[in-house]
This record gives C-alpha cells, structure tokens and sequence, in this order.
C-alpha cells in the first residue's frame, strides 16, 4: 500500500491507525456481529450442525471488499467452536515449509485462518490441497532417485480463507471449500448500529442522528465508520459536551473533506479532471494517473471500485467514463455531447 492511500481516512483497508481500536471493536460472538444476514445465518446453521456431530467446521470461504469483517468472522468462527485461531496470510506463507510449519503446530479442531489466500504460491497450494481433503501432509525426502514421498497425519482443522479477490483463486483450491460466503457492503441503518455499539465501547455517546451521519458517509464499510467514529469523537469532546450529534459530526467529517456519501477530495479530484480536462471521458487508465499525479494500480484498487459501486464511474473498452450521476453530484451540467467530444481518447 502507498504512503498516500495508508494516510488516506477512507481507506477500505487495514491501516496502523486502526490497530488500536479495531481489536477492541470486534464483536467476539455471532449474536454481536451486525448485518451480514444471509450470511451470518447460514453459518450459524453449519456451526451447530457441526458442533452437534462432534465434527469440525468444513473449510470456509469469505470473500467480499475489503473492511467488511472477514477477519472478524473467522475469529468469531472460532469463537463459536470452542476452539483457537491462528492467524496469517498468504504473501506470509513464502515456502511450503512455512506452511507444514503452521500446519503441524495446530490442535484438533483449530481454525488456520489465512488472509488474502489467493495470493498464495502454486507450490503452497499443492502442500494444502491434501491438507485440506485429507488432513495430510505430505512430504519429499531426499533428492533424485533416492527421493521418497512420507505422509504426515494432521490434526482435524477448519482453514478459513479470507480474499478480496475470488477470481484470482484457482479452481482446485476454491473446490475444496465446503462454505463460501459473500459478504455485501453494507446499509447505512447496518452502519448506524455499529457506530452505536462502537461508541459504547469508546465510552461516547452518538445520538441517533450524529450515528446515521457518520455510516451514511463510511462507503458502506465498517471499518471506515469506526475510523471516523474515532475523529468525530475528538471534535465532539472538544467543541461541545463530548456527545457525537448529527450537526458536530457534520462539522467534523466536512473538516476532513469527506461529503455526504463518502467521496472525498481525491474522488472529486479524479471526477472533475475527467470532465473538465476529458469532456468525462472515456478516457484511459494511464492518462487518469498522469493527469493526478498518481499511479494506475493505485486509481484501479483504491478509488475506482467506491465509484463504480455508487454508478459515479463506468469502465468501457474505449475507458473510463463519469455518469450523469456524478455529475449531478458535483454539481456540473451534464450533456449528452460530452462523452462524445473525446472518443479517440488513449485506451490505456
């Protein structure tokens, strides 16, 4: 992640500024967990039906953008089973013998969460597949003609797999999860709840309308409403009685640019270049970096995916193009000439 993006408040991802709080906001039980419905119920029939054979929890699958609580629900998944968690991912698994290492330090019944799993090795995956099916491990010993294949017995376990990316997992290892779970961005009412809860455990008081302001701008995220839970409260105990109410955090969240639906000046930066300098496109991915200065991996998985969700941004093989609602947003006529005037903009 960029120096920038880690700084930036609405960020979808995990940031050192949310070390502190987010493991203390971290509802432990199912029962705690808010919104996630379809999801959260399914799982709370696989869980009892595998508690009440005796079994352990067939291998899960948890995919969705990032912040939405995956990490969560596997420590809560654990939580449930009566069991311990061991956390890691895969740009941390680098070798096999990294992952026989995890594997064989884990108790009967323990879940291994592993987060951004399609980022794992082809040669990791190979070592987790009979893992996964067989509560094996196998292992060469031995180099060249000598070399002898031994099969090592594995405690019964629960792999949980985290990604934000489910198209990149290849189809052997998606096959061997017995539970994949969606999990959706979430309502502003879902938000609302969660602001509340937080603040309860921050010692702070949001009212109902100050709790709504702050989820109706977090993009439809947890983590980034509990982040701005965090700054509202330092402007609620300083300019007035320590209560987060609609008008302070208004005034908060105006201070750190971010409007009514979660763009901030990086968003509206993007936008108002496409449409002033482009005519709103389509234009390209790489003349989008150059114009504001920033990289295109970084325009494609930090600012792109928020406006294409909310329909601000549409991708087409001539580029990008801003919508009418965009424009709406920011207050700028829209015609339908403007997509027009540009369309031998560069593909890149």
């Amino acid at each position: 992640m960029d120096f920038e993006n880690e700084n930036r408040i609405i960020t979808p991802d995990f940031t050192e500024t949310d070390r502190d709080i987010e493991m203390s906001l971290r509802p432990k039980a199912l029962t705690e967990y808010i919104g996630q419905e379809k999801a959260k119920e399914n799982l709370k029939i696989y869980i009892e039906a595998a508690k009440n054979r005796g079994d352990t929890l067939d291998h899960v699958l948890l995919y969705g953008p990032p912040g939405l609580g995956k990490t969560t629900l596997a420590g809560i998944i654990a939580n449930e089973m009566g069991v311990q968690i061991r956390v890691t991912s895969g740009p941390a698994i680098e070798k096999p013998g990294d992952l026989a290492a995890l594997l064989t330090n884990l108790n009967d019944g323990d879940v291994l969460f592993i987060d951004e799993i399609h980022r794992l090795s082809r040669a990791v995956e190979e070592v987790l597949y009979p893992a996964m099916e067989d509560n094996a491990l196998d292992i060469i010993i031995g180099k060249g003609p000598s070399a002898r294949s031994i099969r090592l017995d594995l405690p019964r376990f629960t792999l949980v797999g985290a990604t934000t990316r489910a198209g990149q997992l290849t189809a052997p290892l998606r096959d061997r999860f017995g539970v994949i779970l969606r999990l959706e961005l979430y309502t502003p009412e879902e938000l609302s709840q969660i602001v509340k809860r937080s603040a309860g455990i921050l010692d702070i008081y949001a009212d109902d309308g100050g709790a709504l302001e702050i989820a109706s701008r977090s993009r439809g995220t947890p983590r980034i409403a509990n982040r701005l839970l965090k700054r509202a409260r330092d402007f609620a105990q300083v300019m007035s009685n320590g209560v987060i109410t609609e008008d302070n955090a208004k005034i908060a969240l105006g201070r750190m640019e971010i409007d009514n639906i979660g763009l901030d000046n990086i968003d509206r930066l993007m936008l108002t270049t496409m449409i002033r300098n482009f005519n709103g496109g389509p234009v390209g991915l790489e003349t989008i970096a150059a114009t504001i200065g920033e990289e295109a991996v970084t325009i494609e998985d930090v600012y792109e995916p928020y406006l294409m969700q909310i329909g601000f941004l549409a991708k087409t093989p001539r580029g990008r193009v801003v919508t009418p609602l965009a424009y709406k947003h920011l207050g700028i006529e829209f015609s339908n000439t403007n997509n027009k005037a540009n369309s031998q903009t560069s593909l890149f």
